[in-house]
């Protein structure tokens, strides 16, 4: 028999994924158009009455933003400027109907390669927060998800929050994405960076790229290049010329691997100048 449970408190729910295989059930803006019109064969947890998983809140050491916070939340909670590629993300998110209920932790579990908001919590140094009834642990974003639609969720855990480092909540940041309209688009590429100016130069970088590999990747070669440029328009040059090894495009409907790779450069250099106010975030083709 196929069970349905709709918890009211975080343990509650954590003694149920004990127990029992389940389907987490937040938002359910991806949950209900995978299923199509199959039949529910899994148990369903239903997890949007813990309102425990809802908030967003500043502690000693990190941004919390718990598991059932959706990209609206993101959107309106007053946020270091090191957020801006994080809210731009989330207003690209579906729409705004889809943006009220979709739930940050949701996008990480479903582990799309375009999922627009894992580059901006790449560079945001984001680590997400698993607990099951025996343990609590924190894995960094990049190891979280492990490939198209792979995490490292173990069975019986389920998550709880995403965190950001205050360390790394720090410097300007911006998103972009390329995609074949301006509006409610699957990305072709895009990319968020996060850049910190200290005296004139470059102290940090951070630059991810999503849709260009089967996960969301951090650029080193870029970020190197980039540490230590005079603050300039010429930052985006450096991108240009910058190892990018991490990427591996596919061809799909919405373009070749080989546009993928040149069009992941171009707005990786975007990015970085309109990081330091010289551009704009928003592309289409």
């Amino acid at each position: 028999m196929i069970r349905y449970a709709k918890p009211t408190t975080v343990d509650e729910a954590l003694a149920l994924l004990g127990e029992d295989r389940w389907r987490i059930l937040a938002g359910g803006t991806d949950f209900y158009p995978a299923q199509g019109v199959k039949p529910f064969r899994a148990n369903i947890l239903d997890i949007n009455g813990l309102a425990a998983l809802r908030g967003i809140d500043e502690t000693d050491g990190h941004w919390r933003i718990g598991a059932r916070a959706t990209w609206t939340d993101i959107v309106r909670h007053p946020l270091p400027v090191a957020f801006d590629a994080l809210k731009a993300a989330a207003r690209e998110v579906g729409s705004v109907q889809i943006q009220n209920v979709a739930s940050v932790a949701g996008n990480l579990c479903n582990a799309s390669p375009a999922a627009d908001g894992v580059p901006a919590l790449l560079v945001l140094d984001a680590d997400v927060e698993l607990r099951s009834v025996k343990a609590t642990r924190h894995l960094p974003l990049g190891d979280f998800i492990l490939g198209n639609r792979r995490t490292a969720l173990q069975s019986g855990e389920m998550v709880t929050a995403i965190r950001i480092p205050k360390r790394s909540a720090v410097g300007a940041s911006t998103f972009v994405k390329l995609g074949a309209r301006r509006y409610l688009v699957i990305s072709v590429a895009m990319a968020a960076a996060r850049l910190v100016i200290e005296d004139g130069v470059v102290a940090e970088a951070a630059i991810a790229v999503g849709a260009c590999s089967a996960v969301a990747r951090r650029l080193a070669g870029v970020e190197a290049a980039l540490r230590g440029q005079p603050f300039a328009v010429a930052l985006g040059d450096a991108v240009l010329s910058a190892p990018i090894e991490e990427l591996s495009p596919i061809a799909d409907v919405r373009g070749s691997a080989e546009y993928r790779q040149d069009a992941a450069r171009e707005i990786v250099a975007r990015a970085v100048r309109a990081a330091i106010g010289l551009g704009e975030s928003k592309v289409a083709v």
